[in-house]
């Protein structure tokens, strides 16, 4: 393993070439007229610019090798377009009509950066695009994407739900590195800021082949915002106003690029009161956030690097039951205070037809919870001493995560593009506070991997396989080894004009972490007493999934469909006794399948290009072997969009919206789950941009639950205690570039 990362690092310091330009038109395919304000990308090496007046273009200090370059336009089918430097150095790009939106840059995945060239169905929304439609923070977003939910205790602490699968059964990526900050509990948010972060991509199903264990459910990917485009500089300045919690949330951003260097800077700050329901406000649901991000990119002869790095700083009340009704913005007790630092370096070396991908991460998670100390009623506490005593953390844990993820590029054999690559992580959890709710660890995996694309005439091949092993060593002297061998195989076509077809076939597995093996003790806010099961073994699945596309220029139509089949899904279960008059609850294992999938239209009827009718179905059933059903399986769900686009000579951009969700009564429940009945959620808003001061400003203003419905959310972790979900909410926001 050794000589194989060192023969792939040394690739990275040989072989270096001379520098290239590229020039060129970007034109109507019908007209031949150039286009002006179209954009070119260079995802591999991530150079960009635009086309001028007449539709032309120039890129210089160009490293040698084979790339795609992406031309977008709106109103315009996105094209991409493979050339080789120094061979080609003028080309003209022809773009078609298109009254779709532009096609998303999708980077989750290895090969292709269009999702129309995929093998692996990926879903995209910009970060912009949510907020515009009324989230109130990045858990709150991503369930607006079709076969993602969301596990929340409150409006600050969610978790993804992928396909009725969560926790550690989901992966999520940030700044192109692993996020691990203790995500096994149920009351562990992402602990990620929706500030910096430009687009979310959701890969649904295994992806263990690419990102190793934990990815069995799925990947959840954050792309940050991007560098500037070459010497230019940039400042924003952006507000949001939420009216149900008269919360805000408010950030300020710098950008800068030369030839060669680039810079970033971007600040936020975050505040929340309880969020409100049509009868009370729910009880410490206030929280803070402060988060810094910054980011460094140089770019000289064929090595590109970039350094990222990210400070969040997060207060979040955890709510237990209806009390004060107040405005504050302070949580009460109990609390976490979590602080989440992201270390992460991407390089790229290029050579003649191959390239050699570095990626380094770090990520220092310090979790801390308070809570109320409890004392006979007859003692006599003075009260300074009983402040300091609330001061210390009764659980204070620190992780720190190091990992890698080397790719190798091998030159393209004929049909073949291939890619061989090693990951790994070294993972050390401590802890600090009177409580321990799992052990002093230390977690270490290694992984290799080769995948390649086949390019046959009509149809594009992926296959893959991995070898992965992780080893846990306990500091009471359990030691834990486990391995697992996984493969991939997709298939993309188009079966007849217009249709296309993914065919999907993978597995993935998950090594049961420290809660499942070594649990032995209740937690704030579980009222339960887990105890682990050091004998547990490894989950392991099976997914087939299957997804039909048609498209032409006046409607768009989808459905997926999946079966999942996992070994050894790992669960709680009751054992009947009590300890500290909690209910003791252990782990086991058993046999589950999950099914369902995903139809979607957009109409968008030519001429009437403005004009957009959206609708959308989810599903998923989750069963153990023996027919009862999983727990906290999403609800099923019907989303229905009217979008109206328009242009005045006041206002650029311009749009509108009326959504309309409605989920239906979840009775597919587990044992100790009750049924949750069905409900309907209406939204609108709309937006544009104009000018203000010879600088562009950019406003949103949308309202959700407008009808301030009454609500419990079946993965709502208040639902036991029959809280409800948040009321009517009126969000207003503006961006101003200076």
């Amino acid at each position: 393993m050794k000589l194989f990362i060192k023969a792939m690092l040394l690739l990275a310091f040989t072989n270096i070439y001379a520098q290239n330009s590229i020039k060129g038109t970007v034109v109507d395919a019908n007209t031949k007229q150039g286009l002006v304000f179209a954009n070119l990308y260079f995802p591999d090496i991530d150079r960009g610019t635009s086309t001028d007046e007449k539709g032309s273009f120039s890129i210089q200090n160009l490293p040698s090798g084979n790339y795609k370059i992406l031309v977008s336009l709106l109103g315009y089918e996105t094209k991409s377009v493979t050339i080789s430097i120094p061979n080609t150095s003028t080309i003209e790009v022809s773009l078609v009509p298109s009254a779709i939106e532009m096609e998303a840059i999708i980077v989750s995945t290895p090969f292709h950066k269009l999702q129309s060239e995929n093998v692996m169905k990926v879903e995209h929304e910009t970060m912009k695009h949510l907020k515009a439609t009324g989230a109130v923070n990045l858990s709150d977003g991503i369930s607006n994407i079709a076969g993602v939910e969301s596990v929340t205790t409150g409006l600050s602490i969610g978790k993804p739900v992928i396909r009725g699968l969560s926790s550690n059964r989901v992966l999520v990526y940030a700044q192109g590195v692993r996020l691990e900050n203790q995500q096994f509990g149920d009351e562990h948010g992402l602990g990620l800021s929706d500030s910096g972060i430009e687009s979310v991509e959701v890969i649904k199903g295994p992806a263990s082949l690419l990102y190793g264990s934990d990815a069995l459910g799925g990947v959840l990917y954050l792309n940050p915002e991007k560098f500037a485009q070459s010497n230019t500089s940039n400042t924003d300045i952006n507000g949001n106003y939420f009216s149900n919690t008269e919360g805000y949330n408010t950030n300020v951003g710098y950008k800068w690029s030369e030839d060669n260097f680039k810079l970033l800077f971007r600040g936020s700050l975050t505040e929340h009161s309880d969020y409100k329901t049509t009868d009370y406000r729910v009880t410490n649901t206030r929280f803070k956030e402060q988060d810094f991000k910054a980011g460094l990119g140089y770019q000289k002869n064929n090595i590109k690097t970039e350094f990222r790095y990210n400070l969040n700083a997060s207060k979040l009340g955890i709510p237990e039951e209806i009390g004060e009704q107040s405005l504050s913005k302070t949580p009460l007790l109990p609390y976490q205070n979590i602080t989440n630092h992201i270390f992460s370096s991407k390089s790229t070396v290029f050579f003649n037809n191959s390239r050699l991908d570095i990626n380094l991460g770090y990520i220092y998670n310090d979790r801390k919870e308070f809570e109320e100390h409890h004392h006979d009623e007859d003692e006599d506490e003075d009260e300074e001493e009983h402040e300091a005593e609330i001061l210390e953390p009764a659980l204070h844990m620190k992780l720190k995560t190091a990992n890698y993820d080397i790719k190798y590029n091998l030159p393209n054999l004929g049909k073949f593009e291939t890619i061989v690559g090693v990951q790994g992580m070294n993972q050390v959890n401590t802890n600090y506070g009177e409580e321990e709710l799992i052990p002093n660890a230390t977690t270490n995996d290694i992984g290799v991997l080769a995948t390649s694309h086949i390019h046959f005439e009509k149809v594009g091949m992926q296959i893959g396989a991995r070898f992965d092993n992780r080893t846990i060593n306990i500091d009471s002297g359990l030691s834990k080894d486990f391995n697992s061998f996984n493969g991939a195989l997709g298939i993309k076509t188009d079966i007849a004009k217009n249709v296309s077809a993914r065919v999907n076939l993978a597995t993935g597995f998950r090594a049961p972490n420290l809660s499942e093996l070594t649990s032995d003790g209740s937690h704030e806010g579980t009222n339960r007493y887990e105890i682990g099961n050091e004998n547990l073994k490894s989950e392991q699945n099976f997914q087939t999934d299957i997804a039909i596309e048609y498209s032409n220029e006046h409607v768009e139509f989808f459905v997926n469909g999946f079966f999942n089949s996992i070994n050894n899904y790992i669960y709680l279960s009751p054992n009947g006794e009590t300890i500290d008059d909690d209910p003791v609850f252990v782990y086991l294992q058993n046999d589950a399948n999950l099914y369902g999938g995903e139809i979607g239209l957009h109409l968008h009827p030519h001429p009437l290009d403005w004009l957009h009718l959206e609708s959308s179905f989810e599903t998923v059933t989750g069963k153990q072997t023996g027919g009862s059903y999983l727990p906290l399986i999403p609800a099923n769900s019907i989303t229905n969009i009217l979008r109206i686009e328009f242009e005045k000579p006041w206002l650029k951009k311009g749009y509108s919206f009326v959504k309309l969700v409605s989920t239906f009564s979840q009775n597919n429940i587990s044992t100790f789950e009750t049924n949750t009945p069905g409900y309907n959620l209406l939204s609108a808003g709309f937006g544009g941009s104009f000018s203000l001061f010879k600088n562009e400003a950019t406003f949103t203003i949308s309202g959700t639950n407008l009808t301030n419905k009454t609500y419990i959310n079946h993965l709502s972790r208040l639902k036991p205690d029959g809280i409800f979900n948040m009321g009517s909410n009126i969000s207003i926001g503006l961006t101003y570039n200076l």
